[in-house]
Parts: structure tokens; C-alpha cells; sequence
């Protein structure tokens, strides 16, 4: 792993209750399909990259379809848990946090990828 990163580089992980972002009310693992939109553009405004397990393409307004509308070769990238099922796998976990500070140490190098599946 990624062995000392937090000396020089910081990530904050935030939720959406955190910043203000409406969450499914019947299911707490997902956004509202038209909140999609919302939750990508704010977090391009202000230089977040979203973490998620939700890999839907189903609609127009899916997260999938949001960042085929919306993403630019400035755009950062979302960021998609592979395998919800092995996070409580401790290699697993580790891989997975890794990538995603090799991704944020290089961001430049993932802007306008769309999805990037972690590990």
C-alpha cells in the first residue's frame, strides 16, 4: 500500500447529507435517478470525485448516462467499487484504497476517463 501518503497529499470523504445532496428516502444506498445529475454536477463545481458502489445504466438519468452526457476531458472521474461484497475482505480493502490514492496523486492522468472501477 501507498505507505505514507497522508504526509504529503490530504483526501476528505464527505456524504451526501454532509453537503447538502438529496438521498433515496426507500433506499439508503442510492440517489434519486433524477438527483444523479445534480450529485455529478456538484461535484465537478467543486473538485470532488465521486466514490460508489452503483454501476446502473437503467434510464436516461442513471449515473452511467450522466457521465456519458456530461463528461469532458476536464471532468474528474468517478470512482466505482468493483466489489461491494469483498470490502469487508481486509487485501481487498487495502487494494481499494491504493488505487484510489494513486488516482488522486495523479488526477491529471484520469481527467475525462468517466468511470474508473477501484481496485
Amino acid at each position: 500500500m501507498a505507505e505514507g501518503w497522508l504526509d504529503w497529499t490530504t483526501i476528505r470523504f464527505v456524504t451526501f447529507e454532509e453537503v447538502g445532496l438529496p438521498v433515496e428516502s426507500s433506499d439508503t444506498r442510492s440517489v434519486k435517478p433524477l438527483a444523479y445529475r445534480v450529485v455529478w454536477r456538484f461535484a465537478q463545481q467543486n473538485q470532488m470525485i465521486i466514490l460508489t458502489a452503483n454501476r446502473s445504466m437503467k434510464g436516461k438519468d442513471s449515473l452511467e448516462e450522466t457521465i456519458r452526457d456530461e463528461n469532458t476531458v476536464a471532468s474528474l472521474p468517478v470512482m466505482t467499487l468493483a466489489n461491494i461484497e469483498r470490502m469487508h475482505e481486509r487485501g481487498y480493502r487495502e487494494r481499494c484504497a491504493a488505487r484510489l490514492i494513486e488516482t488522486v496523486i495523479d488526477i491529471e492522468n484520469s481527467m475525462g476517463v468517466g468511470r474508473i472501477f477501484v481496485p
